[in-house]
């Protein structure tokens, strides 16, 4: 007897031996399946992420003007804090905002990176 193994019996497949029209068609229905999760988070993740962004750019920028406010009447200055701080919140929003989209950019690639191979 030889200690060699011999052809996978009928019914079986070798993972080694998939055809490129069997990794065609994985492929195809990964991109299939994929596309449909996507869809269905769509329009609400759309407005979602807008409202995210909106909100990331906004509260920095009226809490900032809240504690211009504050100091202005508190502590008067030459120069206005609630100004000050409107620009340094609107920024500092700004910043968060920018960070967010990238961040979910950055994510997007990942995932069609990992969806390619």
């Amino acid at each position: 007897m030889s200690d060699e193994p011999g052809p996978a019996p009928t019914g079986e497949s070798n993972p080694n031996d998939e055809s490129a029209l069997g990794r065609e068609v994985r492929r195809q229905a990964a991109r299939k399946l994929k596309a449909r999760r996507q869809a269905a988070r769509g329009v609400w993740f759309g407005f979602g992420m807008s409202g995210l962004i909106g909100w990331s750019v906004v509260l920095p920028t009226l809490l900032g003007v809240a504690l211009g406010v504050w100091l202005d009447e508190h502590y008067p200055a030459r120069h206005s804090w609630t100004l000050t701080l409107l620009i340094l919140g609107l920024v500092l929003g700004c910043w968060n905002a920018w960070h967010w989209v990238t961040k979910e950019q950055q994510g997007m690639r990942r995932e069609e990176d990992t969806n390619d191979v």
